[in-house]
């Protein structure tokens, strides 16, 4: 039965890579992926209440990564209501293509950092929407972020979800990892910058400012102080995640609460239809939640390759065959592209103990760094590339034929400076 699950979960996986030629929604695709596997998985299992316990347990996880987008998604379009954004993109007066591109993947790598890459690619790709037009040209931005995003998230015990599950599984400690990984991420950032330099010309076209009559009754005050109260929240998630020990979801759904509570009192003195596009109830409306289901179903399927030791199996075989620990861990890095790298990681902390490999131990480092930059080199293959695919419905094709090479070649390169530091 494990066989099946594999097949179908192949099969699923190329049916939402050829979304646009069999015409079929990729989020229909992975919805019936995760529930056909987790069946199969259920059929073939003689102790069904084990059954519905792993699938509660991982459903757990599932849940809070949907509300964390939930809830950041909601917080962005409220910022976006009030033109907060403008703060930013007023500041950013250059139309040069080579040079917007490393502000904003500049700007994108140290964010991701202190929020988080999930987070960051969702802002970032808000804000893109402020500054480019052109379709094409704002997709080709919003990958790059998605390399960015990864790699400033890769250096912080905050910024990727793998590092935070290391840091707090007692592998890695905060200032040691960035202090081993801060060179190699933006190399991985840096190399992929340089050769686009040379390819890139040309200057990017403004997006043309519409006369919406919300906008124009957004005072200045209105929309600085829903700037400043929603990045500043979102600043505070990891801020409360580290105080409370809480999951990051609590904090999000904290985030939103207080901006929630602001764009209230902000408009409390309107009447009920001026009130309307500010409300987060607006807000909710507008987020693409077929990108969350899709989240969804691909984790679920995953999660049934977990509980069946597919992955923990894979990583064996390759411990057995491979040998190098480097090695290993490189091809663990470019698997996190095709699979989540949620699961490769817990398998890994499985299969090498403390007591072998202590804190701050190489395999550690590096570990962090391929899960984190690795997912870049495929658009499923990172939250952020998974949130960016819904926001600007870039295809699996189009980052595949545009993006993965430069993400492969910043990966690489990355590699390369940490094992030769």
């Amino acid at each position: 039965m494990i066989i099946a699950i594999i097949i179908v979960f192949i099969i699923g996986y190329l049916f939402i890579t050829l979304e646009h030629s069999i015409n079929l929604n990729k989020t229909a695709t992975a919805l019936l992926t995760g529930v056909v596997c987790w069946s199969l998985y259920a059929i073939s299992s003689t102790d069904n209440h084990l059954v519905v316990e792993e699938l509660s347990h991982h459903l757990a996880g599932i849940a809070e990564i949907a509300f964390f987008l939930l809830g950041a998604m909601t917080i962005v379009e409220l910022i976006d209501a009030h033109q907060g954004f403008g703060v930013i993109t007023e500041r950013i007066h250059t139309k040069d293509t080579r040079l917007l591109l490393w502000i904003i993947s500049i700007l994108t790598f140290f964010l991701s950092a202190v929020l988080d890459n999930l987070t960051t690619a969702i802002v970032m790709v808000s804000l893109l929407r402020k500054i480019i037009r052109d379709d094409e040209m704002r997709r080709f931005f919003a990958g790059i972020v998605i390399i960015a995003a990864n790699a400033g998230g890769a250096w912080s015990p905050l910024g990727d979800v793998t590092t935070t599950m290391l840091w707090i599984g007692g592998q890695i400690s905060a200032v040691n990892i960035m202090k081993m990984l801060f060179i190699p991420s933006l190399i991985s950032l840096t190399v992929p910058l340089i050769y686009l330099s040379f390819k890139l010309k040309g200057s990017i076209q403004l997006p043309k400012t519409s006369k919406k009559s919300s906008i124009e009754e957004v005072s200045a005050f209105e929309r600085n102080t829903m700037f400043v109260v929603g990045l500043g929240m979102l600043l505070f998630v990891p801020v409360f995640k580290t105080v409370t020990h809480l999951p990051p979801y609590m904090g999000i759904l904290l985030a939103l609460g207080v901006v929630w509570a602001t764009s209230e009192f902000l408009h409390s003195k309107k009447d009920e239809e001026d009130r309307k596009p500010f409300t987060a109830g607006h807000a909710l409306s507008k987020i693409d939640t077929s990108s969350i289901l899709f989240f969804m179903g691909i984790l679920l399927a995953i999660g049934v390759l977990e509980v069946t030791h597919t992955l923990s199996d894979l990583a064996g075989w390759m411990n057995d065959t491979i040998g190098n620990l480097d090695a290993i861990v490189f091809i663990i890095g470019i698997a996190s592209a095709v699979i989540d790298n949620v699961p490769l990681v817990a398998a890994s902390m499985g299969m090498y103990d403390l007591a072998t490999y202590p804190q701050d131990h190489r395999i550690w480092e590096f570990l962090a760094y391929c899960a984190g930059t690795g997912g870049s080199m495929l658009i499923i293959g990172s939250a952020a590339g998974v949130a960016v695919m819904g926001m600007e419905q870039i295809s699996f094709f189009w980052y595949l034929k545009r993006i993965s090479l430069l993400a492969l070649l910043g990966y690489v390169a990355g590699a390369v400076v940490f094992l030769v530091m």
